[in-house]
């Protein structure tokens, strides 16, 4: 069973005050998640809240065409506001760690998001993240970068970065 890691970077046109307050709230996830995914979180926080390390998410979401299932992630890591960790508890992926960084850049934030991921079922789990997995998340994480231009602000010509590898 392979790890495999995505990087991918955005700049947003906004003070790194802005970009934090947008992003440390898990309300704002389902704004930037795929409408197709079925997304809804199902813990009991208040709407505004502010993540935390130790703060415990419970979303239900389709990871694949006619398949829901829960995932539940814990945030870890919390440097406000340069970053947060979050890691899958239980959900579709033998392990999730996502690393949201930002860091201020001329003409505003620059977002870097570093996922390390790993697919079970061994060989054959890879075989799908080549084939499938690979491309959701890449459908993914355009969507996210499209509503984050459309609700943050968007820096002419950017297009999103995205890189896979695998270890």
């Amino acid at each position: 069973m392979s790890l495999h890691i995505l990087t991918t970077k955005q700049t947003l046109p906004c003070s790194l005050a802005e970009a934090w307050d947008f992003l440390s709230r898990p309300d704002n996830l389902k704004k930037i998640t795929p409408p197709y995914m079925g997304f809804d979180i199902t813990s009991g926080f208040s709407s505004g809240d502010k993540m935390f390390a130790g703060m415990i998410i419970t979303y239900k979401i389709k990871p694949f065409p006619f398949v829901n299932t829960t995932w539940v992630t814990e945030i870890t890591h919390v440097n406000n506001p340069y970053f947060f960790v979050d890691e899958q508890r239980f959900g579709p992926y033998a392990m999730w760690h996502h690393k949201h960084i930002l860091k201020e850049v001329e003409g505003g934030v620059e977002m870097t998001d570093i996922i390390h991921y790993k697919i079970p079922l061994g060989i054959l789990g890879d075989v799908m993240n080549k084939i499938f997995i690979k491309g959701q998340l890449n459908k993914i994480f355009n969507y996210r970068f499209k509503m984050l231009n459309e609700l943050i602000g968007e820096i002419s010509n950017q297009k999103p970065y995205m890189n896979f590898t695998s270890v």
